[in-house]
């Protein structure tokens, strides 16, 4: 009898344990659950938001990846000189689709001054970008649109920037982040998002990342 009950109470013991063991793992799927649709809701609204701009290089060889670098800087020469300010970035991603032939024209024009004879392509499609994080603001992993060069075999390690809002043209040793960029990207996000992508927060991802 008394080991009846010694078994009923051990029994009611684990029962118990398993039920506070399967509550906690529920409760923890739910909270991983909403994390991953905020962050994916967080991405989805970034994409609609930026435009990146990509530039890949023939190889990892350390010839294309300075040229990689000369096509960077004449591009965004060019493009700091010639592209409008917008307030939008429908309207520059617009701009960049009618001009890819001048921006695919001065990559190769900085490729022949170099003397290199690979193909250059320009083009305004979307991308995966990794996430990471560089400076102050953060960016999910996820696809976004963007302006991307592709050199010769386009084999190598990539850079990358964001033309819109404007966070290229920034000293890059410093990884200072231009505050007009950001105060653009703060007026459509909602506070909520914004605090998300800011160095306050723990989740971080990066604005401007090389590899």
């Amino acid at each position: 009898m008394r080991y009846r009950v010694f078994i009923k109470r051990n029994a009611e013991k684990i029962i118990s344990v398993l039920i506070m063991i399967i509550a906690g793992m529920i409760t923890a799927f739910v909270v991983w659950e909403s994390g991953v649709s905020a962050e994916t809701a967080l991405q989805q609204h970034l994409s609609e938001e930026v435009l990146r701009f990509h530039v890949l290089a023939n190889s990892d060889g350390q010839e294309d990846q300075a040229l990689k670098l000369k096509v960077r800087d004449g591009v965004l020469e060019y493009l700091e000189r010639e592209m409008p300010d917008s307030e939008n970035v429908d309207d520059t991603v617009q701009w960049v689709r009618d001009h890819t032939d001048e921006l695919e024209e001065e990559a190769r024009t900085v490729l022949e001054e170099q003397g290199c004879d690979d193909t250059v392509s320009a083009a305004v499609t979307t991308c995966w970008f990794p996430e990471k994080t560089y400076g102050d603001v953060t960016f999910p992993a996820g696809n976004y649109e963007a302006l991307r060069i592709e050199i010769g075999a386009a084999k190598g390690h990539n850079w990358w920037c964001v033309l819109y809002p404007g966070l290229c043209f920034m000293d890059t040793v410093n990884a200072v982040v231009p505050e007009e960029g950001k105060q653009k990207l703060k007026n459509v996000l909602t506070e909520e998002e914004y605090s998300r992508v800011t160095a306050e927060s723990d989740f971080r991802i990066s604005w401007f990342f090389w590899r």
